[in-house]
């Protein structure tokens, strides 16, 4: 059996350029240029235009800003292999040819011969504040809150579990020694897969191997009462998740879904790409005056959180209760392993 290492690599350096991709990103984006818009009227108009001029100011801001914005997004595959001096010089040349194209097209128009040299300044000033923004951002998240955040968030697998399952083995292991040593080896594995520092996204495939080895030893103790519907055959295995997304998903159905009940239940999961999203369905049998709804709630709030640091606004989780089940529903962005 490969023992669990103890030793951990050192953190990446902190920073570097954002996901232009990413709607979170983008709608920051739009925002700050349009704050600094807002403050340069407030500088300039000194009686009460206040309106009209930042009106006048958005005609000339915001077609150069949606460009910008939309040429990013499409060379965000090539930023992201840059180092982060080639990418932020990059984003200023994009930054300078809008704004040439734009002063050119549309700024003595809108701007009633807004001299050159000012219009640049100001699109460098802007260019070069988000660029501070998104790395000061990128700085003070990662390292400090963030990975720290992700790696609390992950090391949390209810004390119960791991009790029950002990007790499980020592229940077995004379009458089926061989399956109480495949249950240690799964009991590892699944203690070895929080253990690591779960930075970064897993293939699909990985993250439900897992969550077999974590039903495996639930059933060592509930047995048939404890039956899971899988559909999964539309979903690419190759996609990438937030490492233990799924596993604690199905842990909150079994402890919150099957364990009350007296006979058997059934916990259904499923797994599908709709478009440039994957989406994961979980949901279990409730049972009325169940007591453990804080810890649900505990749990669902910590993957909520996790979605957010890994995706910011292109994930969301929901819950649903209806007709005596309870459905957890997750979407976020389809990423593949290939790409």
């Amino acid at each position: 059996m490969q023992s669990i290492k103890q030793k951990t690599r050192p953190p990446s350096p902190p920073g570097g350029l954002p996901d232009f991709r990413n709607l979170g990103v983008l709608l920051r984006l739009l925002l700050l240029v349009n704050l600094l818009a807002a403050g340069t009227v407030l500088v300039q108009e000194e009686g009460g235009g206040f309106v009209s001029a930042f009106i006048a100011m958005a005609g000339r801001v915001e077609l150069p800003l949606l460009c910008v914005a939309l040429v990013l997004y499409a060379l965000q595959p090539w930023l992201a292999r840059r180092t982060l001096r080639a990418g932020s010089l990059a984003v200023m040349g994009v930054v300078s040819l809008v704004a040439l194209a734009a002063y050119w097209a549309v700024g003595d128009l809108a701007g009633g011969g807004v001299r050159l040299s000012r219009w640049m300044t100001w699109a460098w000033a802007a260019g070069g504040l988000g660029l501070l923004y998104f790395d000061y951002r990128s700085r003070r998240l990662s390292p400090a809150l963030t990975e720290a955040r992700l790696m609390a968030l992950t090391a949390r697998i209810r004390p119960h579990f791991l009790f029950n399952s002990l007790n499980a083995v020592l229940g077995v292991i004379r009458s089926d020694p061989r399956r109480a040593e495949r249950a240690v080896e799964e009991l590892a594995e699944l203690f070895r897969a929080l253990m690591r520092e779960n930075r970064e996204l897993v293939r699909l495939d990985s993250e439900l191997a897992l969550c077999e080895r974590y039903l495996d030893l639930e059933r060592l103790r509930l047995g048939e009462r404890l039956q899971v519907i899988w559909r999964a055959e539309h979903c690419p295995r190759d996609a990438l998740v937030p490492p233990l997304l799924l596993q604690p998903l199905l842990e909150n159905a079994v402890y919150h879904g099957i364990e009350p009940l007296a006979e058997a239940g059934e916990i259904r999961v499923q797994l599908y790409r709709r478009g440039n999203e994957l989406r994961i369905e979980v949901d279990n049998p409730v049972v009325d005056g169940e007591s453990h709804h804080a810890g649900n709630r505990m749990a669902l709030d910590n993957l909520r959180e996790r979605l957010m640091l890994f995706f910011d606004l292109e994930a969301g989780l929901e819950t649903v209760r209806r007709n005596g089940r309870y459905q957890v529903r997750i979407r976020m962005p389809y990423r593949s392993a290939a790409q």
